[in-house]
């Protein structure tokens, strides 16, 4: 992590870079309120920024040597209630270029320094004001492009992991200790942790652990972005699918079997899901490399897939085709239980619906028509629902990928205390795997961390927050 300075004032725009109504400029800091006294004239000259309470709103002026600047807001934050825990204050200005360039240039005049980026909420951690996963959440929460992600981000924003954690640590910080309190009477030979009863303990933490970890994959597509493959032979109507799914023209539609030979991709939300569409290459064998090539991406895509689509024509493949197809699927796919739903495309072209598809088969089909957009909303039900069907709903969701390593190192240290407790090792030992899985529980709060961590973090963040 870059050195700072946590004794500056620092400075930032916090609004989004362009043009807009309003601008807002954020100063955190010991000399935020002296610094506004020099460059702020209230509206009203009976009132001053030194004596207004805090969580409250000031119109007037900045001004500087060449005149007045701008009118503008400022709320004011008083230290220790406030979002990084020190005086803040946010200016509201219109939103020019020229004007956000030029206030930050009046705050550097004045002292201030240019924060780095997500130096306020790393103010906001090192003050007490958020543990380290409530901080990611920050980030997340920001960066969030569905529902469900928002969701996810926010409930890590408020807390609600930290509080598991917390009850996570508590348990067995209780038992280290008395483990070590059994240290000091070690020539006594007596024990005050009841073995018995840390034994369930460990197996309960294991449980809950492992349950939390179990979900990141879930967490981890929903926050970028669930990926759905849409796979077939060539001319099955693949791309017509695609557009009619995203109900714009992204991918070339042609009668020519093999034009889509690379992977063509595109992010729908459906439902609060954010769906990750890949259009890839026509399943067949082919002489030529450049196609070969598209279909080797093909299956790579298919195993990178949360939900695969298998469309067939149901003009021309019959119920033996589409089962040789579902075979060969379960046989390369890297993962032949994920989730796989059949579309049985250009049904403008048949007289009669075919049934029996989804007992012979077995397996959920869908009929559309991709070109006349038929039964679209059938499909984009499914994939809600086999989202919705997969846990989210059920208790928390871990979708950082920091946080995933950090509980499985407390689940393998947690394996060891439970050999430990089985062997009868002495308690020293088994005090030393205790906290080895404190440690890594520590590590996703922030009790424990060091500066690189911090660097890492907080260096994704966008200057100004």
């Amino acid at each position: 992590m870059a050195q700072m300075n946590f004794s500056d004032t620092i400075c930032a725009i916090s609004t989004a870079p362009g043009i807009g109504a309003i601008a807002v400029a954020r100063i955190s800091g010991p000399l935020t309120f002296k610094t506004l006294e020099r460059i702020f004239i209230p509206a009203n000259k009976k009132k001053s920024l030194r004596k207004a309470a805090s969580h409250t709103i000031h119109h007037g002026s900045i001004v500087t040597s060449e005149g007045p600047l701008d009118d503008v807001l400022v709320s004011i934050f008083r230290a220790p209630n406030s979002y990084t825990g020190e005086d803040v204050a946010e200016v509201s200005i219109h939103g020019s270029d020229y004007l956000q360039r030029k206030i930050m240039e009046v705050f550097i005049e004045n002292g201030l320094r240019m924060a780095g980026p997500g130096e306020f909420t790393l103010r906001a951690f090192l003050n007490g004001k958020l543990d380290l996963t409530q901080a990611e959440g920050v980030a997340d929460v920001i960066a969030a492009h569905s529902k469900m992600s928002h969701e996810l981000a926010f409930t890590q924003l408020r807390g609600g992991f930290s509080k598991k954690l917390k009850l996570l640590r508590d348990q067995l910080i209780e038992f280290v200790s008395l483990l070590e309190l059994e240290l000091d009477f070690s020539e006594e030979d007596v024990e005050f942790a009841d073995r018995s009863r840390l034994i369930k303990l460990v197996k309960t933490l294991k449980h809950e652990i492992s349950a939390l970890a179990g979900s990141f994959s879930l967490g981890n597509v929903i926050k970028k972005g669930i990926p759905v493959a849409i796979i077939g032979k060539p001319n099955a109507g693949k791309s017509t699918l695609l557009n009619a799914i995203l109900n714009e023209e992204k991918a070339i539609v042609s009668d020519i079997p093999g034009t889509t030979r690379d992977s063509i991709e595109d992010t729908i939300v459906i439902g609060g899901f954010s769906f990750r569409f890949i259009d890839t290459a026509g399943l067949r064998a082919s002489e030529n490399e450049i196609e070969t090539m598209g279909i080797e991406r093909t299956w790579q895509k298919i195993n990178e897939a949360s939900i695969v689509l298998y469309i067939f024509d149901a003009t021309r493949e019959s119920y033996k085709d589409v089962a040789e197809a579902i075979e060969e699927f379960r046989e390369i796919a890297d993962n032949p239980s994920r989730h796989l739903i059949l579309i049985g495309n250009k049904i403008d072209k048949v007289k009669k619906l075919p049934k029996g598809y989804t007992s012979f088969v077995n397996q959920e089909t869908i009929f559309v028509s991709a070109k006349r957009h038929e039964n679209i909303h059938e499909i984009a039900e499914s994939l809600v629902s086999k989202v919705s069907s997969s846990g989210i709903n059920d208790g928390l969701v871990i979708s950082n990928t920091r946080h995933y390593e950090a509980l499985q190192g407390s689940l393998k240290a947690l394996i060891e205390v439970e050999k430990g407790l089985a062997t009868n090792i002495p308690a020293d030992l088994l005090s030393s795997n205790i906290r080895n899985a404190l440690y890594h529980l520590g590590e996703i709060s922030g009790e424990i961390t060091t500066d690189d961590i911090l660097g890492n973090i907080f260096s994704r963040f966008c200057i100004g927050k």
